[in-house]
């Protein structure tokens, strides 16, 4: 299996890469930095320079033919301001599923949050209301595309060591917290079994073992 990471220095991408490459998948990270190539090396991925924010759907495309899935894993991250919550977390994925279909790629997971398809907290500031509506906006566009797709909203993230124990189901799951190593854990079970396709699933800390989880939907 050959699976694109857009995104692929993120903390969710590189614990996916590391689970992947155990799994003898061929795994290639997306990067916007060239100083991040040795991380994605080390934890067994290939990484290819490649800004969504910059780069064509062209580019794009010839970077993930051949591949048998793509995961959007890409945000602007702590920081940035409203505008590159929509470039990034909406555009980005949007540009991406559009790539994954003129290349063939059948497969495509996006890492969306919970809190998304609602109305933001009136109280909760101008750039979090654009990230829920700039990750609103990217499911609606993959939901619409001709592809075996999967929307993963994890709760709040932590940098925990990975219990292997979920709650995953179709929303609404109550809100709670979980860890960006059982967040990978449940990417790559997804990718191996081919489950979970057309489905829009949140996830948080809980009582069932990440393959029975899975299995279940």
């Amino acid at each position: 299996m050959r699976v694109v990471i857009a995104g692929g220095h993120g903390k969710i991408a590189l614990r996916l890469t590391a689970l992947l490459h155990e799994q003898e998948a061929e795994v290639l990270g997306l990067i916007r930095q060239p100083e991040h190539a040795p991380d994605l090396e080390a934890a067994g991925g290939h990484p290819l320079e490649l800004d969504l924010e910059h780069s064509s759907r062209a580019e794009i495309t010839e970077a993930l033919r051949g591949s048998d899935a793509v995961v959007f894993a890409a945000g602007a991250g702590k920081g940035s301001g409203a505008e590159r919550k929509y470039t990034v977390d909406r555009d980005g994925s949007v540009t991406l599923a559009g790539a994954a279909e003129d290349a063939g790629v059948p497969r495509f997971l996006q890492i969306s949050t919970m809190g998304a398809g609602q109305s933001p907290d009136p109280d909760s500031g101008e750039v979090w209301k654009a990230y829920i509506d700039a990750k609103t906006g990217a499911e609606q566009d993959l939901r619409s595309r001709d592809l075996d797709w999967t929307i993963l909203r994890p709760g709040a993230l932590t940098d925990d060591p990975g219990s292997g124990l979920v709650t995953l189901s179709s929303p609404p799951v109550p809100r709670g917290r979980v860890s960006r190593q059982d967040v990978a854990a449940v990417l790559a079970e997804l990718l191996a079994t081919h489950r979970g396709s057309s489905h829009t699933l949140e996830l948080t800390e809980g009582d069932t073992s990440v393959p029975k989880a899975v299995a279940a939907l």
